[in-house]
């Protein structure tokens, strides 16, 4: 995984990832969300995803759910690290976009 710890930019998947586990959820769970979200735009492999949740957990920034999660499957959450680093893509997302209105202009023109 590409990301940057120290304020880059997340790949899309995990950012959508990060959004996904905001609440518990387990790996089929963030597969059904993210394609759901995205419309169908984004469909994630098995390996993809359990990669990418991987590298999320050494990184610290979610974590495997235990205490209030009374399931069988294996759920994932966001950790306050993960909060801080998903905060700080948005940001950062929100600057590409205002760069690309001041560029192109305003949505729908």
């Amino acid at each position: 995984m590409r990301d940057n710890v120290q304020g880059g930019a997340l790949t899309e998947t995990t950012f959508l990832i990060m959004l996904a586990v905001f609440q518990p959820m387990h790996g089929y769970g963030i597969m059904q969300f993210i394609e759901a979200k995205t419309h169908g735009r984004v469909i994630l492999g098995a390996g993809t995803l359990y990669g990418a949740l991987k590298a999320l957990k050494r990184k610290g920034w979610i974590r495997p759910c235990q205490q209030q999660c009374d399931s069988r499957q294996k759920r994932y959450v966001i950790t306050e690290d993960g909060i801080t680093a998903a905060r700080q893509e948005l940001n950062r997302l929100k600057q590409i976009q205002e760069l690309a209105i001041s560029i192109i202009g305003g949505a729908g023109e």
